[in-house]
């Protein structure tokens, strides 16, 4: 096991440095120039300001040379400094990572809360009404586009039918707060302030839902295959066989070992609500580490870009490896 989790850990480091070649070589060819997007029309009048905003940011060096650069520094933990905000992209992401912290949180105990009840039922009663509500409610949550989803969900219910808050995290008529976690659910409990609780509360619920169809579907589907395949083994027709009641073979024998599988989809599905975070917060202008990476983008600020993208790649990979490990401890036939 030692040796296994040590070769993990390698190919995760492995996968964490393709992945910031792979960042990196897309954040600067993709069109747009952050000096230019910065200065606006005295790029035009003073060549050489730009010049110094060049040689300022290292824009004019070397691609390679850029890289090894950024990797140095990544490897020290410095993202390196944001053009937009002039500060540090490591501390601007805390600022962020509270909210998307929150809104992924939220999103994925619904989807397990929802989806392996609801995998379970469409198991034990295949071909009931139940299983084909789990069947369309995996198609629509794995196939709807989040932007889409996210637009529909916002158009209905506030534009629309008026019965859901606005975008952002509370009214902007109220004040965050005092500030503990970042997490406004968690510092308004601390604080006693049970109004800004409600008004946390009721703002995660469309970005919530919206964030969790794709997981849904895909620990409801995923739930359901495996309840039928462990129903097919013989240790369920010798406990059916020796009169044990359904419920109990259900709760003892079946689910036990077919949760298994689920374990790596989960892992899977926390890293998602954390990526999938960025389109949906977006949409509801969600100040969280997508939005920050979105308006970053279109203003060409690259080390935002890059230092964003690579936090989120990193836990997105860190928790594949945590799964995976987590399913040998559960299964001894990986092992």
């Amino acid at each position: 096991m030692p040796r296994y989790i040590l070769s993990r850990l390698v190919l995760a480091l492995v996968m964490a440095l393709l992945a910031t070649l792979v960042i990196f070589l897309l954040a600067n060819t993709v069109p747009g120039d952050p000096v230019l997007s910065q200065l606006g029309d005295l790029a035009a009048s003073n060549k050489e300001f730009v010049a110094e905003w060049r040689a300022k940011w290292g824009l004019d060096l070397p691609l390679w040379e850029r890289y090894l650069i950024f990797v140095q520094r990544l490897l020290h933990g410095d993202l390196g400094i944001s053009i937009s905000s002039q500060r540090p992209v490591l501390q601007d992401i805390r600022d962020f990572a509270p909210a998307t912290l929150e809104l992924a949180s939220i999103a994925f105990l619904l989807a397990l809360v929802v989806g392996i009840p609801l995998g379970i039922m469409a198991a034990v009663r295949r071909d009931s009404w139940i299983d084909h509500l789990a069947r369309l409610v995996s198609l629509i949550g794995v196939s709807s586009p989040t932007f889409w989803l996210a637009f529909i969900m916002l158009a209905l219910f506030y534009g629309g039918l008026q019965i859901a808050p606005g975008p952002g995290r509370i009214d902007a008529i109220a004040l965050p707060p005092p500030s503990v976690t970042g997490l406004y659910l968690v510092d308004s409990a601390l604080a006693g302030d049970w109004a800004t609780f409600r008004d946390a509360l009721a703002h995660l619920v469309l970005p919530s839902i919206v964030l969790a169809a794709a997981t849904l579907g895909l620990i409801t589907r995923t739930t359901r295959a495996s309840m039928l395949e462990s129903m097919q083994q013989d240790y369920v027709r010798v406990a059916r066989a020796k009169g044990i009641r359904e419920s109990r073979i259900v709760i003892g024998h079946i689910l036990p070992n077919a949760l298994i599988p689920v374990v790596t989809v989960i892992g899977y599905s926390f890293g998602y609500s954390l990526t999938g975070a960025i389109l949906t917060e977006t949409v509801f202008a969600w100040p969280g580490v997508g939005l920050y990476i979105t308006s970053s983008l279109f203003s060409a600020d690259m080390n935002a870009v890059l230092g964003g993208t690579i936090v989120v790649g990193v836990v997105y990979i860190g928790l594949n490896m945590l799964s995976d490990l987590l399913y040998r401890v559960l299964d001894p036939r990986a092992r």
